[in-house]
């Protein structure tokens, strides 16, 4: 069963900030087409031809990373593929901005540090995914005698 009752425990601080790296691409997705023209004008700037396409692309992904962190989904894949697409993201920003590190001044802060969260819960799956491969298996219990 892929989507299991655990993902989502708010208990575990391991869920929470795999959920909210998640429940933040939403808005970014959503964005790439309210702004559509200054969307395709900035890919278009970044070099990023055709910027339709590439547009399009990114929402795709940015919206398969999403659905795949909020439900727990291949957490470890689709962690890394968020944090993929916003090391993009921050490239893309350095070269249409130059070397500028506050995000309200037009700066790729925010998708790092965004795609740094994304790998910390890449890394975190990994390791619980290594310690459920490496738990004895329970014995199967046998009927009293």
């Amino acid at each position: 069963m892929l989507i299991k009752p655990e993902n989502f425990d708010l208990t575990n601080g391991s869920n929470v900030v795999r959920i909210m790296c998640g429940l933040f691409f939403f808005p970014h997705v959503a964005w790439k087409f309210i702004g559509w023209t200054g969307t395709v004008g900035f890919f278009a700037k970044a070099g990023l031809t055709p910027p339709e396409l590439w547009v399009y692309s990114e929402a795709f992904f940015e919206a398969l990373a999403a659905v795949g962190l909020e439900l727990g989904i291949y957490t470890r894949w689709t962690a890394l593929l968020g944090a993929f697409v916003l090391f993009v993201a921050a490239a893309a920003l350095f070269k249409v901005g130059g070397f500028k590190w506050l995000w309200n001044l037009g700066g790729f802060e925010y998708p790092v540090f965004w795609a740094l969260a994304c790998v910390a819960v890449a890394l975190n799956a990994w390791k619980e995914a290594r310690a459920a491969a490496t738990r004895p298996a329970r014995a199967a219990l046998s009927p009293a005698e």
